[in-house]
């Protein structure tokens, strides 16, 4: 069963669901990699079957492209994505993950989202090493980064 070997981070984001999917889709740049981490989008197809690169680079220029596919994309909802196929949908070398990531949003009413984001992996020996990498804190800081970009477009809208 695919839950057995899955991490996640669950958040109650003070912001309403229409900002946080904005802030994820049009706003990623900004919250995608824990700072000093940044991010540059450098193709997003923002649907099932469209292709994603991203730039992430650390602060002494280490990093690189991370290419992969989306797989769902449900407005205001859901996005599931991969890195084990490209964006022309060739198999990549094997990778310990096989869906990166999902991201669940709720709209819980009064301005606030669930969010929920997770990894799924082939075994426990490949949820251990993501783990050991500091899924759960990396993304952590990222759900904070992505909750301030999406309290801005909030208050921006009111």
């Amino acid at each position: 069963m695919a839950e057995a070997h899955e991490i996640s981070i669950e958040r109650t984001l003070d912001a309403p669901v229409d900002a946080v999917w904005r802030a994820w889709t049009e706003h990623l740049e900004e919250w995608w990699a824990p700072k000093p981490w940044t991010t540059r989008i450098v193709e997003q197809d923002l649907r099932a079957g469209g292709k994603s690169v991203l730039d992430m680079r650390g602060p002494d220029g280490e990093g690189g492209p991370m290419e992969g596919i989306f797989l769902e994309v449900t407005p205001q909802r859901r996005i599931v994505f991969t890195n084990i196929l490209d964006g022309d949908w060739n198999p990549k070398s094997p990778q310990p993950v096989a869906i990166v990531g999902f991201f669940d949003l709720t709209d819980l009413g009064n301005g606030r989202t669930g969010y929920r984001a997770g990894a799924r992996h082939w075994d426990a020996d490949a949820l251990e090493c993501h783990r050991a990498m500091g899924f759960e804190q990396g993304w952590g800081i990222v759900a904070d980064q992505l909750e301030a970009v999406a309290r801005r477009l909030a208050s921006a809208d009111a």
